[in-house]
């Protein structure tokens, strides 16, 4: 048979928002891999397994998680990820892979898996969702994503502030995703769009640190990297006024 490589979203970091089938995921797979930093500090991945799983069951993987600037760094550094889970793979019939939020939106998984499709000949992939930080953070802050007709743009401001600028100068719900360390070009983008008022932003949501404010409080001190906004939509014309 051939081995399963399942990559199990475990949401933004409250271990009460990873879903049953992905419970069900960690525990079947014969081992679950959580990606680290080279620090090899414990990531919000990796701390929401352990409430499902025994340490000794869990496999810690390096990943460069946040290298942009030294490309050669990266690529070694996937490779040797790539690597590692393979050899996991020859071995185990079933390996979870975990992530924060969703596998499948802007997470280390997608990258894992081209990779590991090429070593391993015959692999089978699967995702299980999770619940992302926006989602999170609008039930958190009590922001409506999106109503009627409405759109939804999700942007990583790691592409930069004007992407976002022109997100927000477009119709419907904005959210924007790694902005804490271009936090006074976000706030400058939302005053120039006129999407300040209504606009929430929060980081890490669900955990003791947690924090859920108001756009308007953002200044010039940078932010949690893995900060998260959203800009809801300009509603006129009542109840259903989009549907």
């Amino acid at each position: 048979m051939s081995s399963r490589l399942v990559g199990v979203g475990v949401g933004p970091g409250d271990p009460e928002l990873v879903t049953v089938k992905g419970v069900n995921a960690l525990r079947e797979a014969d081992v679950v891999v959580v990606p680290v930093m080279d620090t090899m500090e414990r990531g919000r991945a990796e701390a929401t397994v352990l409430h499902y799983v025994p340490e000794e069951k869990v496999v810690r993987v390096v990943f460069a998680l946040n290298e942009r600037s030294d490309r050669g760094r990266r690529e070694a550094a996937w490779d040797a990820a790539g690597d590692r889970v393979a050899e996991l793979l020859r071995r185990h019939a079933s390996v979870a892979f975990a992530t924060i939020g969703d596998p499948n939106v802007y997470s280390t998984f997608t990258y894992l898996a081209q990779t590991i499709a090429e070593l391993v000949p015959g692999i089978v992939v699967e995702t299980v969702p999770g619940i992302t930080a926006m989602q999170d953070l609008a039930a958190r802050s009590g922001a409506v994503l999106t109503e009627g007709t409405e759109p939804l743009t999700l942007v990583p401001v790691t592409a930069g502030a004007a992407v976002l600028k022109d997100a927000l100068a477009g119709p419907g719900t904005v959210v924007a995703y790694k902005f804490g360390r271009q936090a006074h070009e976000v706030a400058e983008a939302l005053r120039e769009t006129g999407r300040l008022a209504d606009a929430v932003w929060g980081s890490a949501l669900g955990l003791p640190e947690e924090s859920v404010r108001p756009a308007a409080d953002l200044d010039e001190a940078p932010l949690p990297y893995l900060s998260t906004l959203i800009a809801p939509a300009r509603r006129e014309g009542g109840r259903g006024g989009k549907l």
